[in-house]
């Protein structure tokens, strides 16, 4: 008896994939007789997935460069900044209050365990001299911390040492522009190079790690103990302040709350800078988490607004294809009734037009797909916005277009299949 069943269901089967193979063959006549209605009915469709295609892709791609930024700047860092400054009435601008100093930094480390690294950083510009050619470039005085707290990988050599901090070592890392620019993309450790006319040996050299959200290059780059920079390579304020250590880079333990630490650091600080109760800082504590999660907030406010722009398209395609269907079903009521009177039942004529409408859609969802895909790659080849073009979008756009077609082709298709024989066929 079982066996009896299994037959009947395959042969059940079998029948339905006939009729449904049958029926897209009739579909495809339909279509290719009125072939510039067809296509312009595809229009909608075709639009629609290719920006599905397309919009995805640039939110997926702009995600990805989030999580790129939040990989390189880490999410457990605070940057501790010199504020404004007032004296006797009259107001500096950010950066003019009194410097961060070493002594600073050794009550930071006492003062909280939970600090994983710790730097201050001094920034110049200089012109770097190898053999007989000269580039100028950015030369950050650093401590041992920093290639940690910034998340930096030396590539070749190795980090400063405590007693090369200490002791204003002539040692230097050098990004990857430097090495193209002035080594010829060969290995410089060990070699010489001349820093304000201060000979500094080569000792490290730095991952690349491309642009910055701003565009510029974060490998056109020195590095140098702190103390050197202080006392060799950056101006006079620094000379006249050898303890100064300019903006001060730390990273907070991870499996600690972020937005806690930022609190108890801004107090201390208040006390290190002496500073009244009701008194404006005189220093600024960025949290980048803070900042990573605003550009989180916007990538899926963007991505939201993709979306909803691309689902319009498509219901804007799937109106167009209702709209067809029904002429469709309007100019064949005599082929409709012809086909009831012969035997025909409700359900082919339903099923009929119904796999019309889908036909209709999956052939504009490829010619979509295809134009999607060939956009996104001219905007990631030819602008400055990134792309993430990905497999399993595809194959959503197709269902996509599947489904405007069942739901938008179904109306007309019922329509056609509850006709009167006898009106359609006296219909003119």
């Amino acid at each position: 008896m079982a066996e009896l069943l299994m037959t009947l269901v395959q042969g059940m089967g079998r029948q339905a994939a006939l009729d449904l193979w049958k029926t897209t063959g009739i579909a495809l006549v339909a279509l290719r007789l009125n072939a510039m209605r067809s296509f312009l009915t595809m229009l909608g469709i075709i639009i629609g997935i290719a920006s599905v295609i397309v919009m995805v892709s640039v939110s997926s791609g702009s995600k990805s460069e989030i999580e790129r930024a939040i990989d390189q700047l880490g999410s457990n860092m605070l940057n501790i900044r010199p504020g404004t400054s007032t004296t006797g009435g009259r107001h500096g601008g950010a950066g003019s209050a009194a410097p961060f100093t070493e002594k600073d930094i050794k009550r930071l480390r006492e003062k909280f365990v939970f600090l994983d690294g710790i730097s201050g950083s001094v920034s110049s510009s200089a012109a770097v001299v190898y053999g007989n050619r000269n580039w100028t470039t950015g030369v950050i005085g650093i401590h041992t911390d920093y290639i940690n707290v910034r998340q930096w990988v030396i590539e070749q050599g190795r980090n400063f040492s405590d007693r090369e901090i200490r002791s204003g070592g002539k040692v230097a890392l050098v990004g990857q522009a430097i090495i193209e620019n002035l080594f010829d993309g060969s290995s410089p450790i060990g070699e010489r190079i001349r820093i304000k006319n201060v000979p500094f040996t080569v000792i490290g050299v730095l991952q690349e790690k491309g642009e910055s959200s701003f565009g510029r290059s974060r490998d056109d780059v020195i590095f140098i103990p702190i103390s050197t920079a202080r006392m060799r390579v950056s101006g006079r304020s620094t000379r006249s302040n050898p303890d100064m250590v300019g903006n001060i880079y730390l990273t907070v333990d991870p499996a600690l709350d972020i937005d806690n630490a930022e609190q108890e650091l801004v107090e201390f600080m208040r006390e290190l800078r002496k500073l009244s109760p009701g008194a404006q800082d005189d220093f600024s504590v960025r949290n980048y988490s803070e900042f990573i999660r605003a550009r989180n907030e916007t990538s899926a406010t963007l991505g939201l607004l993709l979306a909803a722009t691309a689902a319009i398209a498509l219901v804007v395609g799937g109106i167009g294809i209702m709209n067809i269907m029904l002429v469709s079903v309007t100019e064949r009521t005599r082929e409709i009734g012809l086909r009831l009177a012969l035997g025909a039942r409700r359900k082919d004529i339903l099923m009929q037009f119904l796999v019309e409408a889908v036909t209709l859609c999956l052939i504009g969802s490829f010619f979509g797909v295809v134009i999607g895909l060939g956009a996104g790659e001219m905007i990631n080849r030819f602008s400055e916005i990134s792309v993430l073009l990905n497999v399993p979008i595809i194959f959503i756009a197709i269902g996509s277009a599947a489904f405007v077609g069942i739901f938008f082709g179904y109306y007309p298709a019922r329509k056609a299949s509850v006709m009167n024989p006898i009106d359609a066929l006296r219909y003119e």
